[in-house]
């Protein structure tokens, strides 16, 4: 039995490619996996729905169902994919080629930050000027911008000052900046990575280092020290999947597979019944709360471990029980989900602007269920809309087909 992808759960943007002939340092690639933006594209709908305060619909996101998010998702997303296309980069160019890519890609999205934040806060701005509420900055934490727009530009600019719903895209800059080390190290031994990504993420449960937000004592919301370890997890996989050989020591008759499979159903059966019942409680307060978690098991900011696992083991299942050509995969609805993944980049700025709107409407007419309904749908169609125009632009002004099997190309 071969070993699993196991970031076949997500990946990032890719762009199709001519590839080039197989060689010892230009290993062959393997057909494009539409699981990998299958999953992309749920995720980027979970984004949407999640950011949206007391949004009913949310109750159907994974955070309802599991001890992790689409956070922990974008982030396992960033890591295998950045190891897929920049090992591949490193095999075919050489290092220095490859950390001068991962250096455009970081220009890019910081470039795609700042631009995100310039029209969040103009968002912001005309809302408190034609609703006369003030709360509304407050609520979405840019009131130190608006009080202050010079001294905070500064820390707008070093990526210290990181309002409600902008917190995510600075986390995946900061770690692809210190990608080309971690691709060195891949390069020589999956241990001489992993081992000191795992003394990091210890040093975070046990002493709480982050690094320093603005304004005051403000921290990052997502502590790089933590995230780096999903993303280096995610990052040995892609890169086995480059290079072909197995990302654990194992050998393909062994049941090790089956054993890793098996740790997997039970880590996410049991994050599920727990999750499930806590978010059932919530609804329905006389429904029972299997185990109350505490509050240093659920701390998004320093990905503790039952959050780390949870992710790990739901990427594992996907990759082994989900088969490349799932019948779902080509249904309508998986197609459009795939045509967002593949242009995550555009969909997700365009879910960051959309969800701040959608607290607008909230804050304005209310947020009825009806309301919600209709602002949850309008959004998911203007996501939908974008990328089919994106996919319709990318194929020279032709419609796109059902998917079918390309070659992974550079990550959004």
């Amino acid at each position: 039995m071969p070993y699993p992808n196991a970031g076949a759960a997500v990946a990032i943007d890719h762009q199709v490619a001519a590839p080039p002939p197989p060689s010892a340092a230009n290993p062959p690639k393997a057909p494009r996996d539409y699981r990998l933006d299958f999953f992309r594209g749920l995720a980027l709908v979970f984004i949407y729905v999640d950011h949206i305060p007391n949004n009913a619909l949310s109750y159907l996101t994974l955070r309802s169902f599991a001890i992790s998010d689409a956070a922990e998702v974008f982030i396992f997303i960033s890591g295998y994919t950045a190891a897929l296309v920049y090992g591949r980069a490193m095999l075919r160019e050489g290092g220095l080629m490859a950390s001068a890519r991962i250096g455009r890609r970081v220009w890019q999205l910081y470039i795609a930050h700042l631009f995100i934040f310039l029209i969040y806060n103009g968002e912001v701005s005309y809302t408190m000027q034609h609703f006369n509420n003030p709360l509304f900055a407050d609520e979405l934490q840019v009131g130190a911008f608006l009080d202050q727009p010079g001294d905070t530009l500064i820390h707008v600019l070093l990526l210290e000052f990181q309002p409600s719903l902008l917190n995510i895209l600075p986390l995946y800059i900061l770690l692809l900046v210190m990608f080309p080390v971690m691709l060195l190290a891949l390069r020589r031994s999956i241990w001489l990575a992993l081992v000191p990504s795992l003394l990091v993420y210890g040093a975070v449960q046990l002493w709480g280092i982050n690094l320093p937000g603005y304004p005051d004592d403000a921290t990052w919301y997502f502590d790089p020290f933590a995230y780096q370890l999903l993303f280096v997890v995610a990052a040995i996989f892609g890169y086995a999947q480059v290079t072909g050989r197995p990302p654990l020591p194992l050998h393909s008759t062994s049941t090790g597979w089956r054993v890793i499979t098996g740790l997997a159903v039970i880590v996410a059966l049991a994050a599920f019944l727990v999750q499930a019942a806590a978010t059932l409680h919530s609804l329905i307060p006389s429904f029972p709360n299997l185990v109350n978690v505490p509050l240093w098991a659920d701390d998004k900011t320093t990905l503790p471990l039952p959050r780390i696992a949870n992710m790990l083991a739901l990427a594992w299942l996907v990759a082994r029980l989900v088969p490349r050509e799932a019948r779902f995969l080509t249904s309508w609805g998986g197609w459009l989900l795939i045509i967002c993944g593949q242009s995550s980049l555009y969909i997700f700025c365009l879910t960051i602007l959309l969800s701040v709107v959608a607290n607008i409407a909230y804050t304005i007419v209310g947020s009825t269920l009806i309301i919600q309904i209709v602002v949850n749908m309008i959004g998911l169609v203007c996501m939908l809309a974008l990328g089919l125009l994106l996919a319709w632009f990318n194929a020279g002004g032709r419609m796109p087909r059902r998917p079918r099997p390309a070659s992974h190309g550079e990550p959004a």
